[in-house]
């Protein structure tokens, strides 16, 4: 068994938040649920359609805004880098508010077996913030949960 790219067990670091999730699916087929825009438009919010596999690509995903996380429901994403079928990393900011959320999601897929172990890190949450502290624990369960979910079954509609 191998070494995970990045350390998944520090819950003490109220910056970040990580998911380490495993897929009975072959990397390749992780990817394209990653990168798809057809794709991600089934499990991601609105807007996730017009992604594109191009460091610089930017485009507006939207969702219900918070007021309580100071979220105005507006995601502007960039592209900032990527690892063909190893890693995917993206820019997430509040496009409608300059003092809001500025975060990096960073995807890593790697073999194991005849499946894929995914993490996910997302960074950037500032803990001395009420509003961000709130957005990383809402956050937190949602990647975990109806994320994950959808993603999973995504992958288990893809042929």
């Amino acid at each position: 068994m191998s070494t995970p790219p990045h350390p998944v067990g520090d819950d003490d670091d109220l910056t970040v938040i990580r998911v380490d999730q495993f897929f009975p699916h072959p990397p390749a087929k992780v990817w394209r649920a990653l990168t798809d825009p057809e794709l991600l438009a089934q499990w991601q919010m609105p807007g996730s359609e017009n992604f594109h596999l191009e460091v610089g690509h930017r485009y507006r995903m939207t969702s219900v805004p918070r007021p309580n996380t100071d979220f105005s429901g507006v995601v502007e994403v960039s592209v900032l880098g990527y690892d063909v079928e190893r890693m995917l990393r993206v820019r997430w900011a509040d496009a409608d508010r300059a003092d809001g959320a500025d975060w990096t999601i960073t995807w890593m897929l790697e073999q194991e077996g005849r499946g894929t172990r995914l993490f996910l890190v997302h960074e950037g949450f500032d803990p001395d913030d009420p509003a961000q502290s709130m957005a990383r624990k809402i956050m937190d369960g949602g990647w975990r949960s109806h994320v994950m979910r959808s993603l999973g079954q995504t992958l288990e509609r893809l042929r």
